[in-house]
């Protein structure tokens, strides 16, 4: 049975900044509001995919436009800034150093620039204008207000790490201060258009979409468990040298991975190589943070089993492992001539986002929030997000992976196209029914993070001097 955790939360918050708790549950709510809207888009694609005519035959329903919607509004909307909000609490725990007033203001003004960015972007796709390049739809002229926002939150992270309390910087900083950066780089490389001529287009479409999930997403959520792990569990991290091992060789192999989505392509061999051998080293920096993790919750059942956030941080866990070596199999060239460009990839992608990436902000969110807002969820709602998450994507992604499977068979096979359509039928509808699983889930979790916001005890506060 879970319980609240109580008066430990209570104590935690009566000190916090008021301006504090509200910068992250600011960033949060920022967070939900694009998750809504884009499950809520990613399920009438869904149904598109059953029934072409779900909707009309609006043009603002057409697959191309609706697809980038709904990938921008997840990545840039909900994962971005749920991320980051909770690296502003980290960061500076981590630290032992608080955040300013002057540093609360320029990281409120990063959340307007990002969200007005985002804005400006959705809204400029469904007036026409597309770059018409994956994961960067958005014209330059809307994301330059997101990158805009991240270099302040550069500065931001910056500053506080160097103003440390203590003598060595901790994992997490690191995560955090590598992934601000690196998009900032992802950004000015995928938008230069002196990179996007003939051939190298190609390369940098692969280096830009892998690095946005691998150089932004997986350092940001990846990092956030290095510190939520230890503080929910009371204990130390099983071995920092796995952390440190896991970091760099992070960094030396996941930025060059990308190619592997072009192989068979008038691509240099040497180049797609590249990427496959290093999508197998991957294998690398993956396990020797899940092992770190997972030896960390070694003997801790009971405290799972009593916790609402460390089973998120469980499945997080191992879905890290697990979709990241399935990421590292589907990048030989021997399994990729049956299953690329098929909805098994599909499968894949979403797997990634939302059973590692997803489940690891819910368990840091849950387990952290309370701590600054003193507010904390009903545990029984929490329970039920948790369940149709797990089960909605489960569901979505194992009728992918099958449904795939058998489309990718039919092209083997030289079968016609409309046979290989006609077998994955069955399973768009129960990539549909995971779909509304899961935005009934996210409707609670938004419930749940209402319940959460800051509440008397951050009066508690006196500022310092």
């Amino acid at each position: 049975m879970k319980t609240k955790v109580g008066i430990p939360v209570f104590i935690a918050a009566a000190g916090t900044d008021p301006k504090f708790a509200r910068l992250i549950h600011r960033y949060l709510l920022s967070a939900v509001v694009w998750l809504l809207a884009g499950s809520a888009l990613g399920l009438i694609v869904a149904f598109r995919l059953v029934d072409p005519t779900f909707f009309g035959q609006s043009e603002f329903f057409f697959h191309g436009l609706m697809r980038p919607v709904h990938t921008l509004t997840v990545l840039f909307g909900w994962a971005s800034l749920a991320l980051v909000g909770l690296g502003l609490y980290v960061v500076p725990k981590a630290s032992m150093a608080t955040l300013t007033h002057g540093e609360i203001r320029l990281a409120n003004v990063a959340l307007g620039l990002w969200n007005a960015g985002l804005v400006i972007g959705v809204g400029a796709l469904f007036m026409g204008f597309s770059t018409g390049r994956e994961y960067r739809e958005i014209p330059w002229w809307a994301m330059s207000w997101i990158a805009a926002g991240d270099l302040i939150l550069l500065t931001v992270f910056w500053r506080v790490i160097a103003r440390r309390a203590v003598k060595g910087i901790y994992i997490s900083c690191w995560f955090v201060l590598a992934a601000s950066f690196w998009i900032a780089v992802i950004l000015v490389v995928g938008y230069m258009p002196f990179f996007r001529k003939g051939l190298a287009n190609t390369v940098i479409e692969g280096f830009y979409i892998h690095n946005a999930v691998g150089m932004w997403f997986t350092p940001l959520a990846v990092g956030l468990t290095y510190y939520t792990l230890p503080k929910l569990l009371n204990k130390p991290i099983y071995s920092y040298g796995l952390g440190v091992l896991g970091f760099f060789t992070h960094l030396i192999f996941y930025t060059v991975i990308g190619t592997h989505h072009f192989l068979f392509t008038p691509l240099p061999d040497w180049i797609e190589t590249v990427g496959v051998v290093f999508s197998v080293a991957m294998i690398v920096p993956v396990w020797a943070s899940t092992g770190n993790f997972l030896l960390t919750m070694k003997g801790e059942r009971t405290a799972i089993s009593l916790s609402y956030s460390l089973p998120f941080i469980l499945v997080g866990v191992i879905a890290y492992g697990l979709v990241s070596l399935q990421g590292s199999v589907e990048s030989l060239r021997a399994v990729q001539e049956q299953w690329h460009f098929t909805h098994y990839t599909v499968g894949h992608a979403h797997a990634a986002l939302y059973l590692f990436v997803s489940f690891l902000i819910w368990g840091s969110l849950y387990g952290l929030v309370p701590r600054i807002t003193g507010r904390e969820p009903e545990p029984a709602m929490v329970g039920a997000h948790f369940w149709l998450a797990l089960g909605g994507m489960l569901i979505y992604s194992i009728s992918l992976f099958i449904g795939g499977d058998l489309q990718g068979q039919a092209w083997v096979d030289q079968l016609p196209f409309m046979e290989s359509v006609r077998r994955v039928i069955p399973y768009m509808v129960w990539r549909s029914v995971g779909g509304v699983f899961l935005l009934a889930a996210h409707v609670i979790f938004a419930i749940n993070l209402s319940k959460m916001r800051p509440g008397a005890f951050t009066m508690a506060y006196e500022p310092k001097g």
